[in-house]
């Protein structure tokens, strides 16, 4: 009994101890939990406030981008109050840099051909393009339809007509220049020269000045300004972007209209900026005058115009197709002796391009022809780099390149004689053989 006494007692500090560990260790337990408890919880607090801060950053950043957006894309919308017309988003990657270069090294605006629909004609009925011309000479193709003095000058390296006097007019040389000589469908196109700080405008009639009356055309000139058409008693418009005729550079317009039974439509460059319906009139013939004036601070210089051409339209490109099997086009035009497309050729590749999205089976074997200026061998390689310049146009338009063949025929297969302009201009075309 005292043995056990004695256990007890001496067994009395190890169950205390032993009551207190446990104690201890719930306690630190609890203050273990709670303590990760809340550094789970500042940890999560912190993390909702670095996404916070994260937002509030991205949200800045983001405004500030959209800002420089929106005043990026403001400075590449046209200015109303602009002289001269702006390049859009698309004009940057579209516009043909290359032949948007003025004359004299001065630059044009840049243009966008992207939607131009102008058709020329396919039966050329005029064509001077200034070849082979004397300078100071008269021009051989025309004849002076009203006062003036109209001279062959160079310009720029390029063989231009030149308006001495203002209110000079000439005519062309046609056959029975007094009677009608216009068909019902018809285009026409010239280049003409605007000089920086000068008074210009040019004049084209629908009759002939010297050899028809006015009375049986009762229609006002038609006036082309640097940035507008107008003819004063049937309607006008301007350039896109533009809303004024002053110019702070000198640079070429390409003129092109075309008339269809009664309806009449006018392109400066890449745009259309007169569409009228109905005219009223019966054109017969053409005069192109000039309208500077030498009015004060202005020298009454540099009133030129070059590449004219008179064509007669005809069938629409797929009826064209059905019927002779190809599509043959003197509208698609490069520059001399060189494989580079004018922009003016796009109304052509535009419409050849639309075709071939809405009849997916076309296939076209592309063929390039040349007139006979200039030895066989280098007017057949030219042919061909001319075909293929057609084909990688299409292409990077967004056409199978698996849809074309390209060849070039050179001077061996001419429409026409070569003994004319107009021959000439026939035997300089790109056909679309269906294949």
């Amino acid at each position: 009994m005292k043995t056990l006494v004695l256990l007890f007692f001496l067994c009395l500090p190890f169950l205390f101890l032993k009551a207190q560990i446990k104690i201890d260790i719930k306690e630190k337990i609890e203050r273990e939990a709670e303590r990760r408890a809340n550094d789970y919880v500042d940890e999560a607090i912190d993390k909702g406030f670095d996404k916070a801060e994260e937002g509030v950053e991205e949200a800045v950043t983001r405004t500030g981008e959209d800002e420089e957006d929106q005043e990026e894309n403001e400075e590449l919308k046209p200015d109303k109050n602009s002289k001269s017309p702006k390049k859009t988003k698309d004009a940057e990657v579209q516009a043909d840099t290359e032949e948007s270069k003025a004359s004299a090294g001065q630059k044009q605006p840049s243009l966008v051909w992207a939607k131009y629909d102008f058709m020329p004609g396919e039966q050329i009925l005029f064509e001077d393009n200034q070849e082979n011309e004397q300078n100071g000479e008269f021009p051989s193709r025309w004849d002076l339809a009203e006062g003036g003095s109209v001279e062959n000058a160079e310009f720029d390296q390029m063989n231009v007509i030149y308006f001495k006097d203002a209110s000079s007019c000439i005519a062309p040389f046609v056959k029975n220049p007094d009677k009608d000589y216009l068909p019902d469908v018809f285009t026409l196109e010239f280049d003409a020269w605007y000089e920086k700080d000068e008074y210009c405008s040019y004049e084209v009639y629908f009759y002939d000045k010297k050899n028809q009356s006015e009375s049986t055309v009762d229609l006002s000139p038609i006036v082309i300004y640097p940035n507008q058409v107008k003819i004063y008693n049937a309607g006008g418009g301007y350039y896109p972007g533009t809303s004024d005729n002053e110019i702070t550079q000198g640079f070429w317009r390409h003129i092109a209209m075309s008339f269809n039974i009664r309806a009449l439509k006018i392109y400066l460059d890449d745009a259309r900026v007169l569409n009228i319906p109905n005219l009223s009139v019966n054109p017969e013939g053409i005069s192109i005058c000039c309208d500077g004036m030498n009015t004060a601070g202005t020298q009454g210089i540099n009133r030129l115009i070059k590449n004219v051409r008179l064509a007669e339209g005809g069938a629409k490109l797929y009826d064209k197709l059905l019927q002779d099997g190809k599509i043959v086009s003197s509208g698609i035009k490069f520059d001399v002796n060189k494989a580079t497309l004018k922009p003016e050729s796009m109304g052509v590749i535009n419409a050849i391009f639309k075709l071939m999205q809405e009849h997916p089976e076309l296939n076209f074997s592309v063929e390039g022809h040349t007139d006979s200026d200039g030895d066989d061998a280098s007017n057949q390689v030219l042919s061909e780099h001319r075909a293929k310049a057609v084909v990688d146009k299409l292409v990077t338009m967004g056409i199978d390149a698996a849809r074309f063949a390209s060849k070039g025929w050179g001077e061996t297969k001419p429409l026409a004689s070569n003994a004319t302009s107009e021959g000439k201009a026939s035997n300089r075309r790109v056909e679309f053989v269906k294949m």
